[in-house]
């Protein structure tokens, strides 16, 4: 029986192991992908390359904490975990500053309809 737990164990391992490594993987490439798509739009002289590019840095940054809090699953000692909750914390950081940009570019380029919800329409009454 302690033989079966220890496989179970190890194969849990693999498969974490493999779950970081593809968000890694995911998050690197969100991030090649949208300098690639600013570039692109910076040349073209877009006004939304700013907005686009801290969207990109926003997911990526999701898909890497993704990874760090599958990481934290595996964590043997108290010395990795500060570890590990100090970049979760950075990165937290990161992110909010990012959505406090990317409101405050959308604000500046009229965009912002999409983030207050509609207001229902009030019935007309028709008078007598």
């Amino acid at each position: 029986m302690a033989q079966l737990l220890e496989n179970v164990q190890l194969y849990f391992e693999y498969v974490i192991e493999w779950a970081i490594l593809l968000c890694e993987i995911i998050g690197v490439a969100v991030v090649v992908v949208t300098a690639i798509k600013g570039v692109i739009a910076w040349i073209r002289k877009d006004s939304h390359v700013k907005l686009m590019i801290a969207e990109g840095i926003a997911l990526a940054l999701t898909f890497k904490m993704g990874g760090e809090l599958l990481r934290s699953v595996i964590v043997r000692d108290w010395g990795e975990l500060l570890i590990l909750g100090a970049i979760i914390a950075l990165r937290a950081l990161m992110t909010l500053m990012i959505h406090f940009e990317i409101r405050t570019e959308r604000h500046i380029l009229g965009d912002d309809k999409d983030d207050k919800p509609a207001e229902p329409k009030k019935p007309k009454i028709a008078k007598l």
